[in-house]
């Protein structure tokens, strides 16, 4: 039997797959920490609000978001990130 007849003999699968777009996030400070299985990168943003109506004054708020990825996705990471910062400060 050769590779034409096996791809013939398989059936067709459809896959249904739904993405979920996360928000938009400015992040104004990155803390990263690991583990032997993970690096965590903590992305913050603090933002000052003044609400007039409270006597309390300046109340920061911060929001963050943690992304956790192995070493391997990490590294790749890393590789991406200096290549896109070399040709950023070519231009």
């Amino acid at each position: 039997m050769d590779k034409t007849e096996k791809m013939e003999k398989t059936e067709a699968k459809n896959i249904n797959m739904t993405i979920k777009e996360g928000d938009s996030f400015f992040s104004h400070e990155v803390s990263i920490n690991f583990s032997p299985m993970n690096f965590i990168f903590d992305f913050k943003n603090i933002t000052p609000r003044v609400d007039p109506r409270s006597n309390e004054g300046l109340v920061l708020h911060m929001e963050h978001n943690v992304v956790i990825v192995d070493p391997y996705h990490a590294k790749k990471i890393n590789e991406l990130l200096a290549k896109v910062l070399g040709d950023y400060e070519k231009e």
